[in-house]
């Protein structure tokens, strides 16, 4: 566990920023990694992201900044979309050979009759946040007074979607009770928020960070800790991870291998250093010009992430009883977890 001791006064020094942190990666933005191992032509392998700024993310630039996809011998570009499902819209395409999102698009995708599998598991919480717009605060304090309101999300069928649904039904609103509006992250989810588009919604940091610091909302629900999730969901939530096609990854063992290798590699770095450092580690344009608030908004998101890459115990039962709490072809489906993640790479990775 880490100390949060560490970082009181990083916290505090956050509560002061005034400038915006919101999300500087463009919807087609992309960045490659060189490959500079051995002849300097690396097995080329292209990951989208479900929002490449994203701190829930922040793993697949960081293991690029940090050169670890290089020491693999990997050519990795990581392309960024503003969602999770438009992440895996671009996988199952065939458009990228892997996704960077959320684990539970995986048993979505197995119902839809999609064979993908995630390789590495970045989490053990969805690092999600139900925020509620200042006006709304005194109208909506839990789930239950969710009806009739108009809540936020990345875009339909994704993970923020799957999530609020969930929240829903578990308290006694039903789907068709609330209106679920696709406003993305970053600016255009807290241009929703102050303009009452939205009552509320749910996102990840930096946005929660700018959202407090604008003071145009309050957290109703934090999952960004492992306690938090247990509290909203009744157990570990595997979210952010690397899934990819089941038939790709057994057709290209080694090159699985090294990504895994790489990104375990980074998860480990992470666990031993501060949020300030690692913020240092990233583009400079994240941080808006205000890395002390970035910095922050990365402290309040690194309880959900792993150190080692594997997949939480009973964490793939968490994520199918959540989705079939609300979504019907999931009810009906008989889902093979084991088919949906493999530990075959986190195992065989060494220090």
């Amino acid at each position: 566990m880490r100390k949060t001791a560490r970082y009181s006064a990083l916290a505090a020094a956050g509560l002061l920023a005034l400038s915006s942190l919101t999300a500087c990666a463009n919807d087609a933005a992309s960045t490659a990694s060189s490959g500079s191992k051995g002849d300097g032509k690396g097995t080329k392998v292209k990951i989208m992201v479900g929002g490449l700024d994203k701190v829930i993310y922040l793993p697949a630039m960081l293991t690029q900044r940090l050169g670890y996809f290089d020491a693999e011998g990997l050519d990795v570009e990581l392309l960024s979309e503003p969602a999770g499902v438009q992440a895996e819209t671009a996988l199952v395409s065939g458009q990228v050979q892997g996704a960077v999102g959320f684990y539970d698009h995986t048993l979505d995708l197995q119902v839809k009759g999609k064979h993908v599998e995630s390789v590495v598991q970045f989490s053990h919480a969805p690092g999600e946040v139900e925020i509620v717009s200042t006006k709304q605060a005194d109208d909506i304090t839990s789930p239950k007074d969710f009806k009739g309101k108009k809540l936020g999300i990345t875009g339909l069928g994704s993970s923020t979607d799957f999530l609020t649904k969930y929240l829903a039904v578990k308290n006694g609103v039903k789907v068709s009770e609330f209106t679920p509006v696709a406003v993305g992250a970053g600016p255009t989810f807290i241009s929703a928020l102050q303009q009452g588009a939205i009552d509320g919604g749910m996102t990840t940091d930096p946005t929660v960070a700018t959202i407090l610091d604008k003071k145009a909302g309050k957290v109703l629900l934090d999952m960004r800790t492992p306690a938090g999730s247990q509290a909203a969901l009744g157990g570990p939530y595997p979210s952010s991870s690397l899934y990819m096609q089941t038939d790709w990854v057994n057709g290209h063992k080694d090159t699985v291998q090294k990504m895994v290798n790489a990104f375990v590699k980074t998860l480990k770095w992470m666990s031993t250093h501060s949020a300030l450092e690692i913020a240092e580690k990233m583009p400079a344009d994240y941080s808006q010009g205000n890395n002390i608030l970035y910095a922050s908004a990365i402290e309040s998101t690194l309880p959900m992430f792993t150190d080692d890459g594997v997949m939480p115990k009973n964490g793939p039962e968490t994520v199918e009883k959540v989705l079939k709490a609300f979504n019907p072809a999931v009810q009906k489906a008989d889902v093979d977890l084991d088919k949906t993640y493999t530990t075959e790479f986190v195992d065989k990775v060494t220090d």
